[in-house]
């Protein structure tokens, strides 16, 4: 909470206006390109970021598939996660959320702008039918990002487990699957401090079709979760 209201108080002459805008783009997203929406949204997160001392590490932006169409699976740490991705991406995505953020203010608007699926874990039928509607977005060359733990961990950096029906979009789609490894992105919104801190975002090599083709969905999570759970362990300071 103290980090978020550093992030307003350094953007105080900006935050009325931006916050009209991002209003307005959420109530109103077909008037807008998903490109326009993007780059309104990379805008307020960049000042936010600058003004709430949090800088962002990126690695591996050559592995992001050149051709749209693909799906992020990063480790899932806290609410600040999507925007920490948010700013290390130049390519546009959209979200699968669980419905519990759909009414937080800020993360709220931000979603609608994305065009983001606010999914309900306990109803099976709905799960179901954003699985369809996801892999259809995909192959018609929209990108998604899922959280495969489900929830974020309460350990830090270290991963929960992925679970494989988080899979089924993206083997439907037959769609490369980007794993992210995300570090110290809980530090920003769920630790109660304003010190500086460093995210790092990591996009790992992605996994064509040809690759997991034959492999069971919970076999895929078991690798995506391996690949990112290795990065971080390499790259956090002991």
């Amino acid at each position: 909470m103290k980090r978020i209201l550093l992030m307003v108080f350094r953007n105080i002459i900006l935050v009325p206006a931006m916050w009209v805008k991002l209003c307005y783009y959420a109530s109103h997203v077909d008037k807008y390109t998903e490109e326009q929406r993007y780059a309104m949204l990379k805008f307020i997160v960049l000042r936010a970021n600058k003004g709430g001392n949090v800088t962002i590490d990126v690695h591996g932006r050559e592995n992001i598939p050149d051709k749209d169409g693909f799906m992020f699976f990063p480790n899932h740490q806290g609410l600040y996660d999507v925007l920490a991705i948010l700013e290390a991406c130049t390519r546009p995505f959209s979200v699968v959320a669980k419905k519990e953020v759909a009414n937080i203010q800020f993360l709220k608007q931000v979603f609608a702008c994305m065009k983001a699926y606010m999914l309900d874990r306990e109803d099976v039928r709905q799960a179901m039918q954003i699985i369809i509607d996801v892999s259809k977005e995909v192959e018609h060359g929209r990108n998604y990002l899922i959280f495969a733990e489900g929830t974020r961990s309460k350990n830090g950096n270290e991963v929960q487990e992925f679970k494989g029906g988080s899979f089924k979009a993206a083997t439907k789609a037959k769609c490369p699957i980007v794993p992210v490894a995300l570090i110290d992105s809980f530090k920003p919104f769920d630790t109660n401090t304003i010190s500086p801190v460093t995210v790092q975002v990591h996009f790992l090599k992605p996994l064509r079709y040809e690759d997991y083709k034959d492999m069971k969905t919970k076999d895929i999570a078991a690798l995506v979760k391996e690949r990112i759970q290795k990065t971080i362990h390499e790259n956090t300071v002991k």
